[in-house]
């Protein structure tokens, strides 16, 4: 059955549409409501999102030998971001990590988690571990600030863009210099029976507040910024789903060689675009050099402050002084680009050494 919220039943809620359906996107003022999530007086409905829980005593060490994080000391309460990876390398789920002590969550888009369930579910062997996908029984609720009254719910925090331990950031500014710094993001588990008690009273913001926040904080989405091929370095998810040092996974080798060897092909950039055209281009949007295509709009969103702005996926080889054009169908887009990833990312002096077999686990 497809997901409807009961949050829908807001005045004014105007239905998302895909990856995002079932949930609002907006409330009737997405301005507002934008001004309000940054300020952290405002909710945002993720209820479509897809949870999965993993408990047994063998959950974090079983997990932590499957994905590209070193889990093996996340302590109650702490949060993480894990990726699975293909043997090639390239991400086939994200996940959003906390554990309670006893369960450990993970949350993800709403097309994974069955997915991510079903696969767990072969892996496990005679481990002690028992999966479940429980995204019909909870809820999930976006804030970006901690909300009074929500002290006792389970919270995954975002990492994004503090590097973490084992990790390694493929920008070129330093850390305290990065937009997402200004960017605080929670994500809440909330029973999918109490949701509408547990934000009564709230002032709501739609999804299309949730992305422009995110767009400009350069936090790449699985499903949005990946396709087939990606691989972490591509996003500058080394920074916060990679942990360099730890032991053997599906496709560390490619993370690895990657990084010690070569440049990702491909990388993430941020645009400021054009706002004369009063629109905004579609994801899938093709991105330009003069009349060649050099890479994708992955998301688009009209920020409050900034305008319309977007994240897309290009080229490594383009130059990053280089004015782009975003090209959807008959609209044409000038778009100034501001580097996320690095071209030479890959052969940054200093950087550390990721295992290519063995290491710590």
């Amino acid at each position: 059955m497809t997901y409807q919220s009961p949050l829908l039943s807001r005045p004014g809620a105007v239905e998302a549409t895909a990856p995002d359906a079932g949930v609002a996107a907006h409330y009737g003022d997405p301005m507002r409501e934008q001004r309000l999530l940054a300020r952290g007086e405002a909710l945002a409905d993720l209820s479509h999102r897809g949870v999965v829980t993993i408990t047994g005593p063998d959950r974090l060490s079983w997990l932590n030998t499957l994905s590209s994080q070193l889990l093996l000391g996340l302590k109650p309460g702490e949060s993480s971001e894990a990726l699975l990876l293909t043997v090639q390398g390239r991400i086939e789920y994200d996940a959003r990590v906390v554990d309670d002590g006893e369960t450990t969550w993970l949350i993800v888009e709403a097309f994974e988690a069955e997915g991510l369930a079903e696969w767990l579910n072969k892996m496990k062997f005679m481990l002690r571990v028992e999966i479940a996908d429980v995204s019909a029984q909870w809820a999930v609720v976006g804030a970006a600030k901690a909300v009074a009254g929500f002290e006792d719910r389970l919270v995954w925090r975002d990492p994004w863009p503090k590097i973490g331990a084992g990790g390694f950031a493929y920008t070129r500014i330093e850390e305290p210099q990065h937009p997402g710094l200004d960017r605080t993001w929670f994500e809440y588990l909330v029973p999918t029976a109490e949701l509408e008690a547990a934000v009564d009273g709230k002032e709501l913001a739609g999804i299309l507040a949730v992305e422009a926040l995110r767009i400009a904080a350069w936090r790449p989405r699985f499903g949005t910024e990946t396709d087939e091929k990606t691989i972490p370095h591509e996003l500058d998810l080394m920074r916060t789903a990679v942990h360099m040092d730890k032991g053997c996974y599906k496709g560390q080798e490619t993370i690895a060689r990657v990084h010690n060897l070569g440049h990702p092909p491909r990388r993430l950039v941020f645009l400021q675009l054009d706002g004369t055209q009063h629109t905004l281009p579609a994801a899938g949007s093709e991105v330009r050099l003069a009349d060649r295509k050099v890479g994708t709009v992955t998301s688009a969103a009209l920020h409050y402050e900034m305008g319309p702005v977007a994240l897309a996926v290009i080229k490594r080889s383009v130059d990053p002084e280089t004015q782009l054009l975003v090209a959807d169908e008959d609209t044409l887009y000038d778009a100034a680009q501001e580097v996320i990833v690095a071209p030479d990312a890959g052969s940054v002096v200093g950087r550390p050494k990721g295992l290519l077999r063995g290491g710590p686990r």
